[in-house]
């Protein structure tokens, strides 16, 4: 049984369902949650932050594995996921940005990273659109894109053909017997028996009833503003890749659309369960958009939305069983959760088949959390 049916718990129940597990999702709105306001940025390199080199390993190893996972869930459902490698440039308008861009060139560059400096006039070359004071950037031609809809769709198709139960209520508590999680009863009161409960319910896996404190993940939610933008035909093409920068110390990315919208993202707000979309989020937006790409301003805006990003204690995702026997995470997965969409269900499937997380996982256990915090000094 896998709660909540947002794309990581889609991916984690379509590939049990292929191992021959019988599997059930409990989620209101299967296919709905973060994945509805993603901008869909596969980005193991430009993401990259100081103190972040293991979680480094797991998205490459996920970002290798996505033109064959795009491959196979289209051939499985028929749907085109808006898979773009179109490449990813980062670029610098004043001196602090470009002295931060290159800290981040020199990060990846120590950490075996493939990235190309330019100067303001090759990026311009690159992406005419780009403000003539643009300083310098980053030619990440290894960061690619996916529509997270898109993404979201096909997985509720594959699960639907691969066999998978869908139970379209709240999880609203946790069932435990004898040590050991044996399902749930949902917020209308129907119980549900299973032999493993994999907890996927995003930026809410902290908020479910039953679980015991010590094994309660600790999950919280990070609000992001996304801006959508519509470019007529008669302005394509706009931008060729996803274009991204500090502006100001805000970051602010533009992900371009094969079918023509433009994705404009995003704030990084600490307020708990608000998904208000304020004017000051779009102002910002677009007014840091508009520093880097001026012609943003002449497009129709199409789309204004708010959600809610799982963040964790090291924004590093939980992965696998937890100290309760038959309860397992895959949450906490923060900025990277499309990116680590088909990681995490393989390494999900694996776990549930054997019990044991495949080794690119095995820093991402839960337990980790539960460690620090038995820990004591000595």
């Amino acid at each position: 049984m896998v709660i909540g049916g947002g794309i990581i718990g889609l991916v984690t129940a379509w590939r049990a369902a292929q191992r021959g597990f019988a599997t059930t999702i409990v989620d209101p709105e299967p296919g709905g949650g973060a994945a509805q306001v993603a901008a869909g940025m596969l980005a193991a390199v430009t993401e990259l932050h100081y103190g972040e080199q293991t979680l480094l390993g797991l998205n490459l190893a996920s970002a290798r594995r996505y033109p064959e996972f795009a491959a196979e869930l289209t051939e499985a459902t028929g749907h085109d996921l808006g898979y773009r490698q179109c490449g990813t440039l980062a670029v610098a308008l004043d001196a602090d940005d470009r002295a931060h861009l290159r800290e981040l060139h020199a990060l990846q560059r120590q950490s075996g990273l493939d990235s190309e400096w330019l100067n303001g006039r090759e990026c311009r070359r690159l992406e005419p659109m780009l403000a003539p004071g643009v300083r310098g950037g980053l030619r990440v031609d290894g960061d690619h894109q996916v529509d997270p809809r898109r993404l979201a769709k096909a997985l509720v198709v594959a699960c639907e053909r691969a066999g998978v139960v869908f139970h379209r209520a709240w999880a609203g508590r946790l069932s435990v017997a004898r040590g050991r999680a044996t399902g749930i009863v949902t917020t209308d009161g129907t119980e549900l028996a299973a032999g493993q409960v994999v907890l996927a319910a995003g930026s809410l896996s902290g908020q479910l009833a039953g679980v015991p404190d010590d094994v309660l993940p600790p999950v919280r939610p990070v609000k992001g503003q996304v801006l959508r933008l519509t470019v007529p035909k008669r302005h394509a093409p706009f931008l060729s890749r996803t274009v991204r920068a500090v502006v100001r110390g805000s970051h602010v990315y533009l992900v371009p659309r094969e079918s023509g919208e433009l994705v404009i993202g995003a704030t990084s707000e600490e307020l708990g369960w608000d998904t208000t979309v304020t004017a000051g989020g779009v102002y910002e937006l677009l007014r840091d958009a508009h520093e880097l790409v001026p012609g943003i301003t002449e497009l129709p805006l199409t789309e204004t939305r708010a959600g809610l990003r799982p963040g964790s204690p090291d924004n590093a995702p939980m992965l696998g069983p937890t100290e309760l026997d038959g309860l397992l995470l895959a949450t906490g997965h923060f900025r990277n959760g499309v990116l680590l969409t088909p990681v995490t269900g393989d390494a999900m499937a694996h776990v549930l088949t054997t019990g044991e997380l495949p080794d690119e996982a095995g820093p991402f256990t839960p337990k980790r959390f539960s460690t620090a915090l038995t820990e004591q000094p000595a």
